[in-house]
């Protein structure tokens, strides 16, 4: 990580000399006894105007900053808050100089976790991209970053949708569980919809880079990965066996339901009527679970070919449901 600090813990440094290397006027008042402020830098003036500004040059001694700044901006958005023109202009020489490349991943990840959280976590990538500050960590989202914001904006949009229709999905299940569990559901969602758009490589190397959990990251690359499966899934058995195998939705399908909450967002982006398609693709799966390989045994098949017949066999009961399916529509 980042190791160029220079650091005085000496007790002859004054209250402004501490205030003066703060990284925000706003968060370089103190008040004394009294209770009167003491604001050297004019953190009043701008938490009037609504600014975001940095205190002095001593900003640059931590390229995190620009990371901080970012969440910061992202976190009060919905109060108006922008950034000061000078401190866009110092964060993107910070960014032209390399030195955000020194943080470490985890640090990074940590600041983009938390602006993810947030009311508008769009603006946070929105910040770094006006800085200069993608290209080093967010590297695959620089090129089609249009379309990850206007999705990541959609799951926003869905969450408030369903709090507002009293939703009981797996949302306000893990709601009901603990705060952490919630958190953890909407980073998923979120960091999903953020990376929907990227291919499967590039969305492992972009969660390899800053070191995602392997809870987030795994749904985000299946949802790259069978992207086209997820999308045109409607009248392909052959699709749909391909997506639960290639997701083992069979042994794991808490995760696989997860997935197709994570999905959303983009499917609702693309157009499609994604609560229909969820919920035929998971009677597809339930159909295909009906598939009991003990019968198939019992035909007298051996080996290998217990699971090619097995395949067959749920490839049927999958086929056979689409029908009805079809049938619906027409």
């Amino acid at each position: 990580g980042y190791t160029g600090f220079e650091c005085n813990a000496s007790s002859d440094v004054t209250l402004e000399e501490d205030l003066l290397r703060r990284d925000l006027t706003v968060n370089a008042i103190a008040q004394d006894n009294l209770g009167n402020l003491i604001d050297p830098y004019g953190g009043k003036r701008d938490l009037d105007n609504r600014l975001l500004r940095h205190v002095s040059g001593a900003f640059s001694e931590d390229p995190l900053r620009v990371f901080r700044v970012a969440r910061f901006a992202t976190r009060y958005d919905y109060l108006g808050f922008t950034i000061a023109s000078e401190t866009m202009v110092l964060m993107q020489s910070m960014a032209k100089s390399g030195e955000l490349s020194t943080l470490s991943a985890e640090r990074v990840w940590q600041e983009t976790k938390r602006s993810l959280l947030e009311k508008t976590p769009y603006v946070f990538f929105a910040v770094l991209n006006e800085a200069h500050g993608l290209s080093d960590w967010f590297t695959e989202l620089e090129n089609n970053l249009d379309a990850a914001l206007a999705t990541l904006k959609t799951a926003v949009e869905l969450e408030k949708t369903a709090n507002e229709n009293g939703d009981k999905s797996a949302t306000t299940k893990a709601k009901a569980c603990e705060s952490n569990a919630l958190e953890t559901h909407t980073l998923i969602i979120r960091f999903t919809a953020l990376l929907s758009h990227l291919e499967e490589a590039e969305a492992k190397r972009l969660c390899d880079r800053l070191r995602v959990q392997n809870q987030v990251s795994e749904i985000v690359i299946l949802a790259c990965k069978f992207r086209d499966c997820l999308v045109n899934t409607s009248n392909c058995p052959t699709k749909l066996l391909e997506l639960f195998n290639g997701c083992d939705a069979w042994r794991r399908e808490e995760r696989f339901t997860l997935l197709l909450s994570a999905f959303a967002p983009y499917a609702h982006r693309k157009g499609i009527n994604w609560q229909r398609q969820q919920k035929h693709i998971k009677n597809a799966l339930t159909a295909a679970n009906q598939v009991n390989v003990q019968d198939i045994i019992a035909t007298g098949v051996k080996g290998p070919e217990i699971r090619e017949a097995l395949n067959h066999a749920k490839h049927t009961a999958i086929a056979a449901l689409n029908e009805s399916f079809k049938n619906s529509l027409d």
